[in-house]
């Protein structure tokens, strides 16, 4: 969807490429057992472009989307002829010195807008409306903070793709043509040690992270050093050839109880690029050289989803 339309009309469910916002928020639930539970949610999640045309029309620059992401017990659960070719549950990475854990989820709501109120009323009359339905995994506020940085103090995002590269490593395509339009989705809520990181020099840390921390500027991996962060997050397959993904991570955080953290969520047209990315950052590459940064940044949820297209989502529907 072109912007000229995100100005005409509240932003169509399953946007993928929605525009970055300055407030999100990312609900994970799980479905109650029983066909009474999965039906009720199957008829609220293929009407969610309904509520998120009542709240987002009043206030067209608010920009407000959600994407629904389904996991695979709740895809089964759905009773479809047909389920997407890459989908199955997230799977511990269990590195030498530390984990990926995998989590329970079978829904996820990624809510984005230019005002916190809006993505508040979409949350509250989405659980409304689901009820007992669901039960809350996991419930996490972001924000934008200052100029995209991450609470590292780092500017986060940069390699995203763009142009016409943004659907082409995010959006399945003929390969998949019943899922054509959808998208894989991992999501994993960081917390930091900022005392612990805020002891490093800044030197140390822009080796780390594989950039600098004032202007952004991508360092190189010198020959024989360990990998930055960049170097174990780029994936270059057999034939040289770089995989991205399409990233809208989050700083979120309360002060008052200590909490700071990153939530992780990519996009990517074929799992197994985010699956990758995360052995590199555990396990290492070579083998045991793994992502510094996670030495003060540690994972608390891990889930997979797929995000169909809006015409797969509205014929979800009882």
């Amino acid at each position: 969807m072109h912007d000229e339309a995100w100005d005409r009309t509240p932003i169509q469910p399953q946007s993928v490429d929605a525009p970055l916002s300055t407030s999100a928020i990312f609900l994970v639930v799980s479905i109650a057992e029983g066909d009474e539970a999965a039906g009720r949610v199957r008829d609220v999640i293929s009407d969610i472009g309904g509520l998120v045309r009542a709240v987002g029309f009043r206030d067209l620059n608010g920009h407000l989307s959600c994407n629904v992401g389904i996991g695979s017990d709740a895809w089964d659960r759905f009773g479809q002829d047909a389920r997407p070719a890459q989908l199955r549950r997230f799977f511990e990475v269990r590195g030498p010195v530390h984990t990926a854990p995998s989590t329970p989820g079978d829904l996820l709501f990624h809510i984005r807008s230019e005002r916190a109120d809006l993505a508040f009323e979409l949350e509250r009359l989405l659980l409304g409306k689901l009820g007992d339905a669901v039960t809350v995994v996991d419930e996490t506020t972001g924000f934008r903070y200052f100029d995209s940085r991450d609470l590292l103090g780092f500017v986060d995002g940069t390699e995203n793709p763009t142009g016409a590269g943004m659907a082409h490593w995010s959006i399945v395509g003929e390969e998949d043509a019943a899922f054509a339009g959808g998208s894989y989705v991992v999501v994993q809520k960081y917390l930091h040690d900022l005392t612990a990181w805020n002891t490093l020099p800044v030197e140390l840390q822009e080796r780390i992270i594989g950039r600098t921390k004032l202007d952004n500027v991508e360092l190189e991996d010198e020959p024989g050093a360990r990998k930055s962060h960049k170097g174990l997050a780029t994936v270059v397959d057999a034939n040289g050839v770089e995989h991205d993904i399409l990233r809208d991570n989050m700083p979120f955080g309360r002060p008052g109880a200590g909490e700071f953290g990153t939530y992780f969520i990519g996009y990517a047209r074929e799992l197994w690029v985010i699956e990758q990315m995360l052995r590199q950052m555990y396990v290492g590459d070579p083998v045991g050289s793994y992502d510094r940064m996670l030495d003060v940044s540690t994972p608390v949820t891990g889930t997979t989803f797929f995000v169909p297209s809006n015409d797969v989502l509205e014929g979800l529907a009882p």
